[in-house]
């Protein structure tokens, strides 16, 4: 439950980053020179995207890796036989 609850806020995290992002190109293109966004505000959408991504192929990489570490666990679950 907790798991479930700790990618789901990862999720709106990176959601709520993402849409910060679109909102600064669009401020950018509303603001004098009209039309024009200035190379400051590609470099923060930039800046926010990657971060945003990272939230997300961080805990993409992990729960891949630990699912796969603990199906080919060579440990056996009984006691030999013998």
């Amino acid at each position: 439950m907790k798991d479930l609850k700790e990618r789901y806020l990862q999720l709106i995290t990176a959601f709520l980053l993402a849409l910060s992002g679109v909102a600064l190109l669009f401020v950018g293109a509303l603001i004098a020179p009209q039309g024009e966004i200035h190379e400051s505000i590609l470099v923060g959408f930039g800046e926010v995207a990657t971060f945003a991504g990272s939230i997300i192929g961080i805990d993409y990489h992990y729960t891949y890796k630990n699912r796969k570490t603990h199906d080919q666990d060579p440990t056996p679950t009984h006691p030999p036989e013998g």
